[in-house]
């Protein structure tokens, strides 16, 4: 099964290199690295590169959208001619040890893997407290109400058929683009479980993430999801792929 790791950085001279050489050392299935430069002003491209001519399974690629983490996730989506997709954050907060585990249940016909934090084995380390509170009442209230195969909706860290990727129109522009995938592949009945990951507050760099800045986007598709569920009990029209 053909697998592309897309990784969006922007600004990310001090961590990328770290994250490229993880992903290299624990991902053991063959696979193919995106890297977006979500126009990057330091040495981030620099960086890449140079790691692209020792690695030849390194491609890089640019947004050439506004910047923003969905248009450069999106961009490494349209470069990602693959069976599976899994995007991994370039400040190396996720774990590619992961990414193994997550293709086997790929295989096994799932068509949405989501690494989770907040399911048993899972661990999130670091990080705000209130960024901490929101993503694990956001994650266990979705779950208990929509019945979504994951604890974790928020967590950007989730592998994808691409065939899933290709019958969702994104309309997210910031990192909500992620719970909006996995809302939108859930109500439309592609199969969707999770695996324990272990998630690391950011060691490298400063954060690009303010939560007040994005919780408007993931209240969005919160209220959406919980929109969708109450019709479809009023509305029942069973439709599963």
């Amino acid at each position: 099964m053909d697998l592309v790791i897309v990784v969006p950085a922007r600004n990310e001279e001090g961590a990328i290199g770290k994250t490229l050489d993880a992903i290299e050392q624990h991902v053991q299935a063959p696979h193919r690295v995106v890297v977006v430069n979500d126009h990057s002003t330091d040495q981030t491209v620099s960086i890449v590169t140079a790691m692209g001519q020792n690695h030849p399974n390194i491609e890089l690629v640019h947004n050439k959208r506004e910047p923003g983490f969905a248009n450069a996730i999106a961009t490494g989506f349209e470069h990602a001619a693959a069976d599976a997709v899994v995007p991994v954050m370039g400040d190396l907060c996720d774990a590619p040890a992961t990414i193994d585990l997550m293709l086997s249940k790929i295989a096994d016909g799932y068509d949405v893997v989501c690494g989770s934090r907040y399911a048993p084995g899972g661990v999130k380390m670091g990080g705000p407290r209130l960024q901490d509170f929101f993503s694990r009442f956001v994650g266990l209230t979705i779950w208990l109400i929509t019945g979504i195969g994951t604890r974790d909706v928020s967590n950007a860290f989730k592998m994808y058929r691409k065939s899933v990727i290709d019958s969702i129109r994104i309309e997210s522009r910031s990192i909500e683009v992620s719970m909006e995938l996995a809302l939108k592949a859930h109500f439309a009945g592609w199969r969707i479980t999770e695996v324990p990951t272990v998630w690391h507050g950011r060691i490298e760099g400063h954060s690009k993430i303010r939560l007040f800045r994005i919780a408007p986007g993931y209240v969005k598709w919160y209220l959406w999801a919980i929109g969708k569920r109450l019709r479809g009990l009023l509305y029942p029209n069973p439709k599963s792929h």
